[in-house]
């Protein structure tokens, strides 16, 4: 994947100019590629409904990437401005060899954030060591952060793909919940709320917060290009300040009460869905408050994806992240 990765966006490289443009109230249009859409971003939209970006002059023009592939893409070829996306993106970029590199400049969340179903009622006995003995689990494409943080999990609890338990790597992420529910494997992992409503449908059963299990990690992370960061260092600073000050809302803020504030942004979805979404969410300290990535946490990652063979090298957080704008903010809200 990363390979394939490195080759496609060395071809979309373009020399675009990448300062922030004025719309016409006077505030700065950013736009923001985020890798899908997820009640476990809460934060960042919540900073929206409440108006944090806007008194910070920016205006967000929000697009949905549909992966961290095409983020990273948009990203250097500059038709976003800002990506959000798990970090390992850029990692693989860094790693390729280009001269190109986004920076990591903020951390939302710090776990992953998909939930273990299981078919069967174990709520109270579940053991990652022996329930999964022999079993099939469905948990992501082969070579993508979630079914490699799984694969992390599995192998520091004694199973292996292949000798006591197996993961199936056949069905398309998005198509997971649908072949589950079809009959296909014992476990399946998903995120909210499609867990929980899955759950109350009377169709599997939450066992277990794969996040908990992994230990913390940067899981969505801001990115940008230098030059971007350089030329628009109020931007970026004004952006953090919104979203760490999003993230302090959700998190002194009832779920009922953020759920309706969020709930235009998910149609479709009931807000007693969003409400026991956050609930879950903040039962595991999903997000990072000072939105600054540590040094244990990305080299957890690194652990990650060396474990499951696709880490050419490991690098310096330094290489990769620039942390001071973070700080900075934090200590002023703070």
């Amino acid at each position: 994947m990363k390979k394939i990765l490195t080759a496609m966006l060395c071809t979309l490289f373009a020399l675009l100019p990448l300062s922030a443009c004025n719309s016409g109230d006077g505030s700065t249009k950013v736009r923001v590629s985020e890798v899908t859409h997820s009640v476990f971003y809460a934060p960042m939209y919540a900073a929206e409904a409440l108006g944090y970006f806007e008194e910070e002059g920016i205006e967000i023009e929000l697009s949905n990437g549909g992966g961290a592939d095409n983020v990273m893409a948009a990203v250097l070829s500059g038709s976003a401005d800002i990506g959000f996306c798990g970090p390992e993106a850029a990692l693989y970029v860094l790693i390729g060899g280009s001269n190109n590199v986004p920076t990591v400049f903020g951390q939302l969340t710090k776990r992953d954030g998909s939930f273990l179903v299981s078919r069967i009622d174990e709520k109270d006995t579940f053991d990652w060591s022996t329930s999964l003995q022999g079993k099939d689990i469905l948990a992501g494409r082969k070579g993508g952060v979630p079914a490699m943080t799984f694969e992390y999990i599995l192998n520091n609890n004694g199973l292996y793909d292949g000798q006591n338990v197996s993961m199936n790597y056949d069905v398309n992420f998005n198509n997971m919940t649908a072949a589950f529910e079809g009959g296909t494997s014992d476990y399946c992992t998903m995120f909210e709320p499609t867990a929980s409503e899955y759950e109350k449908a009377g169709k599997g059963y939450v066992v277990a917060s794969v996040g908990e299990a992994s230990g913390e990690v940067p899981y969505t992370c801001y990115i940008a290009r230098e030059k971007y960061i350089s030329e628009n260092e109020e931007i970026i600073e004004g952006f953090l300040r919104a979203v760490m000050r999003g993230i302090d809302y959700i998190n002194g803020t009832d779920s009922k009460t953020a759920a309706k504030l969020l709930a235009p942004y998910f149609d479709g979805t009931q807000e007693s869905s969003i409400e026991t979404s956050l609930d879950s969410y903040k039962a595991i300290d999903s997000w990072q408050e000072d939105m600054t990535m540590t040094e244990d946490a990305f080299d957890r990652l690194q652990d990650i994806i060396d474990n499951a063979g696709e880490l050419e090298r490991r690098v310096s957080i330094d290489e990769l992240v620039d942390r001071s704008y973070s700080q900075k903010i934090y200590k002023e809200l703070h």
